[in-house]
């Protein structure tokens, strides 16, 4: 194809570009928040409640009920009720949001020990940070001085002194390889660690060389001073993981794991190469030991000689498929036959492995096993569907509903409310409402949808029931909610599993952008290493791009090492990962390369230009390109270069159409590299930036940032957008919101009392946010400000026809808070006593449209604007809203003026009963009429509840009824309402013109010919 030159390069383009770009680079302020006013600002998870990824459990033997798991992206959890209740004790203590091991100390389990990081390196593994400890149950940690340990497989801990263990390190699982050699740079801190102290401090007794860690170490609970140990060459980088070498090996020590043995070619055991090995001594019997080997001979061995010999006992591959991922066995605490191996499914074997049969468990992909020595019925066992625990030997489990799910991108509908959709790892595709009327958002309100754990999943710009959804090997299919109908629509449907990429026509990377244009609901593009569109639903395809990658062979090879090929896409190199269209200019497209190409056309993809970052690692991953909402020109690239052993931070940014890049990276930690950026749509310069270890925020275009807590835990965000507020996929806790922007959007610091103006609510209702289920936003009108001082403040509001609401009295704390009101006025004022039916002097609600907000503390008062809005499914407009608001104050100051009409009745009837004897003839003739009046306007007979259905209801309940039925929702009263309205006002008019009459008239004269003053 002819590559086209840079935009902007015709004068009318010039001048275009650059009135955008100084119009947008003049609206960005250097002002930002202090975030330490903002304490209450807080984000809420929308769950879903179902777990994620978990390869770690461990019980306490003295305390049966209690029990803790690892989420690979939500930190440790416990239950003291085996597995009915949960809570994450680890939030604020971490500095790796994954937990991959974790042991209770027999002789005191308030000592615990956790080690962070993934044993099982699949392609989206947070890597550790060390080992933690607790000697309070969990409820605090402290950072053991294991330094540079990386991923942590395993622990052991003496079964009567707890300050000795065992810690298998796997080290850092992503190295550098040279291409051209390929030499392997790679942290050499692996292998097994002893403490003695507590883990103050640590010895490494058994190491190989720098690309094998330890993966197992298991102690004989019968004699600590014997220890095996398990290393495993294993490693990574963006195009390819290894598993075996000659670095694998099985260990053995009998002085406490001082010295070690090697005894991986005892006889018995496989010739070849080894890969990843699981080990295990039975509590029943110290010399027999099984091991799972990966090996082209692997298996199930066994020994009963404590590592001698060995027999193997099982070579089925299903209980040693995919061996870098599982290969685990566990060896029953009481009976030495009875042995347990992980693998897509667990099995049990009572005839000492050489048969197995499966017990089921609520999820595949079984990664951890712990069993309670003093009761093996009971255990927790951990997979990619969280953590759950049995009583009985596995007939039964607990359920796996926590928010520790891994999701890989984030997107939203524009349903109202709108939804939150993304995949699932090793679950399903789902919609999650963003917020719901009933008690929380709960799991009967999601739906799963289109495509499958790994892929984008985007709705119909125009049509939020139709969604579209990816997963590996490049399935990409459709689903329409409202028909329940739906169809694939690979772009190329040659199923690639099993081959390396270089074998492939089109590549598609586990997580291939699926983006819908911003411009034409109808035009959706994907990418392999080619960009292409389609604009009938997927029925056909264009090619409108070259190959944008490198295109290098060498990174195109198979993946899994020398014994076991694993090709599931992850590691498939040389593809388009990430793709955005300006919101701006239609045909601009931007496109970024996993290996390290960024690539730009501005008519559609008939030609494209080069234009990545000079200086940018050559390999990086452009993890995401966000197209500026604000100018054309702009773009923000995040470059992932963490599986090249490069955790640093990169964010470019081009103010001209990627003819210069600066990295913009001043504030981030050094370990916090970058898969997302976004540009606030509202405010230029305000951006967004989702890293391993969280959210951070920056108000001057990148030039600094700053970390964005507000109650979001230390957990990987791989992507967010910004839809009224900040949605997250986190990869390890669900989803989560941050409701209404207007305080970070804020111009500069708050200086004393201050009202944050120019957000939004919705005058609907949502439901409360009980415990174990998404939490709701604030029901009202939200009213977001920071207050220097704790007090009590006036607050005002002017409503957008000028209307004057009733003043109020808030109490104030020192810092931010969040002021929850209804603009309502109020309604009637009731008769005494009466009984309605259907009807109640209920407030009537504030019209939407803009409000001035006015805050007075002591002699201080400030302003701000803020919008109330309509729900978006009645239709409703701020007019409509108006009208109903005034219509309902009209019917309310009626049904007022019955109550005040009978007030005057009932004491004008009282004061004539009162008359003396040779007035008394003539007062009744008037209390007669009064009477008569009364019965017309307002029903005496009714005194329960149940009354108005044998004496019929008068005008004032009529009427008061109606106002009900008005105020009922945001729509403007409809023209037979009105007509009843006037009939009952025309109805009440007559009887109050009847009593003006008689106390103009009437009273008056019975009082001059009595000498009285009744009614005066």
């Amino acid at each position: 194809m002819r590559e086209s030159p840079p935009i902007g390069q015709s004068e009318g383009m010039k001048r275009l570009r650059l009135a955008l770009l100084l119009a947008a680079l003049g609206a960005v302020s250097l002002g930002q928040v202090d975030l330490g006013l903002l304490e209450g600002y807080k984000f809420r998870s929308i769950g879903p409640y179902r777990g994620g990824r978990s390869v770690a459990g461990a019980g306490s033997e003295s305390r049966p009920n209690e029990f803790y798991f690892g989420a690979t992206g939500g930190g440790l959890w416990k239950t003291t009720n085996a597995g009915v209740d949960w809570a994450n004790v680890t939030d604020g203590f971490l500095g790796s949001s994954s937990v991959g091991a974790v042991a209770v100390s027999a002789s005191n389990p308030d000592v615990v020990y956790l080690g962070t990081g993934e044993r099982d390196i699949r392609g989206n593994i947070s890597e550790g940070d060390g080992v933690y400890k607790s000697v309070d149950a969990g409820k605090t940690w402290s950072k053991m001085p294991l330094i540079d340990s990386g991923t942590i497989s395993r622990i052991e801990i003496h079964p009567t002194n707890p300050d000795i263990a065992w810690v298998a390190v796997l080290g850092d699982v992503y190295v550098k390889r040279d291409l051209a050699t390929g030499k392997i740079e790679a942290n050499p801190n692996r292998g097994i660690y002893k403490t003695t102290d507590g883990g103050k401090s640590w010895k490494r007794t058994l190491f190989r060389n720098a690309v094998s860690g330890a993966v197992h170490v298991s102690l004989d609970p019968k004699d600590p001073k014997v220890v095996y140990a398990a290393l495993w060459e294993a490693w990574r980088t963006p195009y390819t993981m290894n598993s075996g070498g000659s670095g694998s090996g099985l260990f053995k020590s009998t002085d406490g794991g001082e010295t070690w043995k090697e005894i991986s070619r005892n006889p018995g055991l496989p010739k070849g190469t080894l890969g990843k090995i699981g080990v295990d001594v039975s509590g029943a019997d110290s010399k027999r030991l099984y091991a799972i080997i990966e090996a082209e001979d692997g298996g199930i061995f066994k020994s009963d000689d404590g590592g001698d010999t060995w027999t193997l006992t099982n070579a089925d591959r299903n209980w040693r498929q995919r061996a870098w991922y599982y290969n685990h066995v566990i060896a029953d605490p009481k009976d030495k036959e009875v042995v347990y191996v992980l693998n897509v499914g667990m099995g049990r074997s009572k005839d000492g492995g050489k048969t197995f049969s499966g017990v089921r468990t609520p999820h595949s992909d079984v990664h951890d096993l712990w069993i309670n020595p003093a009761q093996p019925e009971t255990m927790i066992v951990c997979d990619d569907g969280g953590a759950t625990v049995s009583v009985n030997g596995g007939r039964v489990w607990t359920e796996q509903d926590l928010p520790t799910g891994q999701f890989y991108h984030v997107s939203t509908d524009n349903a109202f409310p709108y939804r939150v959709l993304g995949a699932q790892q090793d679950n399903s595709t789902i919609r999650i409402p963003s917020r719901a009327t009933g008690p929380g958002i709960t799991s009967e309100l999601w739906t799963g949808t289109a495509g499958g754990e790994s892929g984008y999943v985007v709705a119909k710009p125009d049509d939020p029931d139709v969604v579209f959804g990816g997963s590996y090997g490049g399935d990409l299919s459709w689903m329409n909610h409202r028909t329940n109908t739906g169809r694939g629509v690979d772009p190329w449907p040659d199923n690639p599993m099993g081959a390396g990429a270089e074998k492939l026509v089109q590549r598609y990377q586990w997580t291939f952008p699926i983006v819908f244009s911003p411009h034409d609901p109808n035009l959706l593009y994907t990418c392999s290493q080619f960009v292409l569109k389609t604009t009938n639903m997927g029925q056909s395809w264009t090619q409108i791009s070259p190959d944008l990658t490198r295109n290098d062979k060498r990174t195109q090879g198979p993946s899994g090492g020398p014994i076991t090929k694993d090709n599931t896409s992850v590691e498939y190199y040389g593809t388009v990962f990430t793709l955005a269209e300006s919101p701006l200019a239609k045909g601009l497209i931007w496109a970024g390369s996993d290996d390290g190409m960024v690539h730009l056309t501005t008519n559609g993809g008939s030609s494209w230009t080069p234009v990545t970052p000079k200086g940018a690692p050559e390999w990086g991953l452009c993890s995401m390109i966000e197209a500026s909402p604000h100018a054309p020109s702009r773009a923000i690239l995040a470059l992932d270069n963490h599986e090249n052993d490069d955790s640093s931070p990169y964010i470019y940014i081009t103010e001209d159409a990627g003819r210069t890049w600066d990295l913009r990276v001043a504030g981030l930690p050094k370990n916090a590299f970058v898969r997302a950026v976004r540009e606030d749509p509202v405010r230029p310069g305000l951006l967004y930036a989702g890293t391993e270890i969280g959210m951070f925020i920056s108000w001057d275009m990148g030039r600094s940032w700053k970390r964005l807590d507000l109650g979001l835990p230390l957990t990987p965000v791989h992507d967010l957008v910004v839809k009224s507020g900040d949605l997250l996929a986190t990869h390890g806790r669900g989803f989560w919101i941050l409701d209404d922007l207007s305080p970070l959007r804020a111009e500069g610091q708050p200086q004393g009392l201050t009202l944050f103006g120019g957000g939004s609510s919705y005058r609907s209702n949502w439901g409360s946010s009980p415990a174990g289920v998404g939490a709701n936003p604030l029901g009202g009108f939200q009213i977001p400000l920071v207050s220097p001082e704790a007090g009590k403040a006036k607050l005002n509001l002017v409503g957008p026809d000028g209307t004057v609401f009733p003043e109020r009295e808030i109490d104030l704390v020192k810092g931010f808070q969040r002021i929850t009101l209804r603009p309502q006025m109020a309604s009637y004022r009731p008769l005494a006593g009466a009984v309605f039916w259907g009807a109640g002097a209920r407030p009537i609600p504030g019209p939407t449209g803009l409000y001035t907000v006015r805050l007075t503390l002591g002699s201080t008062t400030v302003e701000a604007k803020t919008r109330l809005l309509a729900d978006p499914r009645t239709g409703a407009t701020d007019a409509d809203s108006l009208a109903q608001f005034k219509f309902a104050q009209e019917v309310s100051k009626r049904v007022t003026e019955t109550t005040e009409a009978v007030e005057k009745i009932r004491a004008l009837r009282e004061a004539l009963g009162k008359v003396p004897a040779s007035a008394k003839s003539e007062a009744d003739k008037l209390i007669a009429k009064l009477t008569g009046i009364e019965e017309e306007i307002h029903q005496p007979r009714s005194k329960s509840g149940q009354d108005p259905l044998n004496y019929p209801i008068k005008l004032n309940n009529k009427l008061a009824a109606l106002l009900g039925q008005i105020i009922q929702s945001d729509w403007p009263p409809t023209v037979q309402t009105r007509s009843v309205y006037d009939m009952l006002s025309g109805q009440l008019q007559v009887q109050l013109d009847l009593l003006k009459g008689l106390v103009d008239k009437e009273i008056p004269s019975f009082n001059s010919k009595h000498q009285l003053k009744i009614g005066d």
